[in-house]
């Protein structure tokens, strides 16, 4: 072989040194000494493995086959939750593709709506009502510790599906849970929701980023009996929510989820919990209602619209913010004289009582014909 090398080299061989391995081939029927030892028997270990892949398809099959919504092969999670793979699953079911229209982002961890449940201090036996429910992430997680849920979702297959999610992954549950399908910004009071439960004591939702506020306002002001909220909203919309006299994000959410109760910040949510990611953050805003109301509709409208007026140029004084809206600066000035208001402060440096007693004076102004009636929406 060496003298083989060397004829095809030619001249060149001499600048190589040639060395020639030679590898021995044992017998084609020669045992591996390599090759591990077989079982003495290995069929009943194939049959075992085999029973064990087939218990394990059946399972899963089964499990499929309980949610008409999961297409083939898409299996429920164990706790009954919503991961990942089920939110797109469920989506491409029902050929539905999350609209900014309808700022619809779905919660696909489980932590995350177990700790929005527990930020709300919901329990067993409670009455919860949920705007929003999306694919029913939050939905389950509410059901999961006992609590009866009736919730409002705008979009009808959603709402369509929802019944069939909770049945086929809380069975025991399905009895606890109702959906209606309309507007939450329409919505009135409990006979819209059609089934004869006790008033809802509790608020909890994920809320469509933009109309969260006055779906939040709306749903207090048509539910006397909720005590409690926790959303999850855009995190500067819960800065704004939250936020108090003099600061930079207080302004008119803030004034009016005051005049129901006492507004916090509850936590923070990250972004890759949602499907699709969004482009902003989000956090937790919790609401506790106050014993008392602050007083009636007519004292809740004009305080609503004096708000509005003295936010609609907040770095003017308030003489000057509501001058056109009160017929001249000279009736600007008495209301404000007339609530104990300082006509040079602006809106931003305002309490909620101190817009409340605003709102007063605005009601006693219109009752002697000083002002204007309102023409403001509710």
């Amino acid at each position: 072989m060496k003298k083989q090398v060397n004829a095809v080299l030619g001249e060149q061989a001499s600048k190589y040194e040639v060395r020639v391995v030679c590898r021995l081939r044992p017998p084609r029927d020669a045992p591996s000494l390599t090759a591990p030892l077989a079982p003495a028997s290995s069929a009943p270990c194939t049959r075992l493995a085999s029973v064990s892949r087939s218990s394990q398809r059946t399972q899963r099959d089964t499990r499929s086959r309980l949610d008409p919504t999961l297409p083939e092969g898409a299996v429920p999670s164990e706790t009954g939750l919503l991961g990942p793979l089920e939110i797109k699953a469920i989506s491409e079911a029902l050929g539905i593709r999350p609209t900014k229209v309808l700022g619809q982002n779905f919660v696909h961890d489980a932590g995350t709506v177990r700790k929005i449940v527990a930020a709300g201090g919901v329990e067993e036996g409670d009455e919860v009502v949920e705007v929003g429910p999306g694919l029913g992430s939050l939905t389950l997680a509410l059901l999961e510790v006992g609590a009866r849920v009736r919730a409002v979702e705008i979009d009808p297959p959603l709402a369509a599906a929802l019944p069939e999610t909770v049945r086929a992954r809380m069975s025991e549950a399905a009895d606890r849970f109702h959906v209606v399908t309309m507007d939450a910004t329409e919505i009135s009071g409990v006979d819209d929701f059609g089934v004869d439960w006790p008033a809802p004591t509790k608020l909890v939702a994920n809320l469509p980023y933009n109309v969260a506020v006055p779906v939040l306002l709306n749903m207090l002001e048509a539910f006397p009996s909720i005590r409690g909220v926790v959303v999850m909203v855009q995190a500067e919309v819960a800065d704004r929510l939250a936020a108090g006299p003099g600061s930079r994000t207080y302004g008119v959410p803030s004034v009016k989820a005051s005049w129901y109760g006492s507004v916090e910040r509850a936590g923070t949510i990250g972004r890759s919990v949602f499907w699709p990611v969004p482009g902003v953050d989000s956090a937790l805003v919790r609401l506790t209602r106050l014993e008392a109301p602050r007083g009636d509709d007519c004292l809740r409208r004009a305080t609503f619209e004096v708000t509005d007026v003295a936010f609609g140029q907040r770095r003017k004084t308030l003489r000057a913010a509501l001058k056109n809206w009160a017929g001249g600066p000279e009736a600007s000035e008495a209301l404000l004289s007339a609530a104990g208001i300082d006509p040079t402060r602006r809106g931003e440096t305002l309490s909620i009582d101190e817009f409340v007693e605003l709102g007063r004076a605005v009601i006693e102004a219109r009752a002697n014909g000083s002002l204007a009636a309102s023409t403001a929406a509710r």
